[in-house]
């Protein structure tokens, strides 16, 4: 068993590579210093479950906020069990069937990993770290469904998406053997992984339920901005732990990835600012939040890999890229409700291959010297592969999953059934103890 790990060893090219010190060992000794930064970037990640909800949340309508809350709460329930069960030894266990998925049953039920010790980590806080990530990224899709899904067919779809996409992806790009870190792609903490797969699906789900009712004619205006701001002021904060978590060590590439995501979000927060301020005359809340997040998304796959000016050049250009992906979804019609898939798809994929033009130079003497035909181009090509695997992947998996949900227990909710609101419809509920607000 072995752990992803950044650093200039392993993989030639690869940011996030394999070290052959991270191998699981039983009594090992354990790394006092790197446990304590893995347990807080533990918490940090579980922080952006509610973070998540708070931002979701806000942005619809009265009569789904509590619905809407639902569905980045319920993935730590049901995404909480799989992973327990079989979820990490599908992920990080040894290839099988051709490499498409981890096994180990030493995971299963994470019966097995009492005593291992990796990288000087416990095993048991490695298997909760990265069981927050397959718990937010199903969370993330969400944001494409609101306001029009039966709830029983969202935990059905999250079920179906986390056992057959995210798990076999996860392990392409992180687990033992997995093709795509064999190749090389950079991906410290989920560019693909998490923002592409969770984006792209978003845009397949959207595209196959159809626009909200009264979309986009009718105004549908967010319930409350405040507690948006608030939930990205903790993914904010959430995202400190998501990065620099992913070095699995507490050293200098933790500052590193710790360093670029705050300077990232720093410029896609005030770059966003700009551009309303020159397009409007005026910096609005929800733009400042969505430049937020797509300084956070861009730098995932690249904070341990670029130059702080280099973090500054991918916040400034996911923002742009991002503010005009959200333009784009009015001209198109689709209705990705929240953005799922103009924030994180458009601003993770961006830096997925961009990134590779911002490479710090120690980090390409050390892939050169490990490989003297290494080359910018080739990583290039090497994302490009990484990003279309990733999207037919995701696409066409989450295509079938719809099609399946729709057709058994139900997925798109019934026009009575949406004009009521998913609070009332589906939970009994109102957000505020008000009736009849839309």
């Amino acid at each position: 068993m072995k752990h992803k790990l950044f650093g200039l060893f392993g993989v030639l090219g690869a940011g996030v590579m394999y070290s052959p010190l991270a191998a699981a060992q039983e009594g090992a000794e354990i790394d006092a210093g790197t446990t304590a930064w893995m347990l807080i970037s533990t918490a940090l990640v579980l922080l952006m479950i509610p973070g998540l909800a708070m931002f979701y949340g806000g942005l619809v309508r009265t009569k789904n906020v509590l619905g809407t809350m639902m569905h980045s709460f319920v993935p730590l329930a049901i995404i909480g069990v799989l992973w327990t069960a079989v979820g990490y030894s599908l992920t990080f266990g040894d290839g099988v069937m051709g490499g498409f998925v981890g096994w180990n049953s030493d995971f299963v039920f994470l019966m097995g990993m009492d005593t291992m010790v990796t990288n000087g980590v416990p095993e048991y806080v490695l298997a909760m770290f990265q069981g927050k990530f397959a718990i937010i990224t199903p969370a993330l899709i969400s944001g494409a469904l609101a306001e029009r899904v039966f709830f029983k067919g969202y935990c059905g779809f999250i079920t179906l998406w986390f056992l057959f996409i995210y798990c076999p992806l996860c392990h392409w790009v992180w687990g033992p053997g997995g093709w795509l870190l064999e190749r090389g792609v950079i991906d410290l903490a989920g560019g693909l992984v998490i923002h592409v797969s969770a984006g792209i699906s978003a845009l397949v789900a959207a595209l196959y339920l159809g626009p909200r009712k009264g979309y986009p004619s009718s105004a549908m205006h967010p319930n409350n901005l405040v507690m948006t701001m608030m939930g990205a002021g903790l993914l904010w904060v959430g995202w400190f732990g998501f990065n620099a978590g992913s070095t699995v060590q507490s050293g200098m590439d933790t500052a590193r990835a710790l360093t670029m995501t705050q300077v990232s979000a720093a410029s896609g927060a005030l770059v966003w600012m700009v551009i309303e301020s020159i397009q409007f005359k005026k910096a609005t809340a929800l733009g400042f939040v969505s430049g937020i997040l797509s300084g956070l998304v861009v730098i995932t796959p690249a904070a341990g890999v670029v130059h702080p000016v280099g973090a500054l050049i991918l916040g400034a250009l996911s923002s742009c890229a991002c503010y005009m992906a959200l333009n784009a979804k009015a001209k198109f019609g689709y209705d990705d409700s929240l953005d799922c898939f103009g924030i994180h798809g458009v601003g993770s994929g961006l830096g997925v291959i961009i990134m590779v033009f911002f490479l710090r130079s120690e980090w390409k003497a050390a892939a050169i010297a490990a490989d003297a035909n290494w080359s910018v181009m080739g990583q290039l090509t090497t994302q490009l592969i990484g990003m279309g695997a990733t999207i037919v992947f995701a696409g066409v998996g989450t295509l079938i999953i719809c099609i399946i949900i729709e057709k058994t227990i139900g997925f798109r909710l019934p026009e009575p059934l949406e004009n009521a609101g998913m609070d009332h419809s589906l939970h009994g509920e109102n957000g505020y103890g008000l009736l009849n607000l839309n």
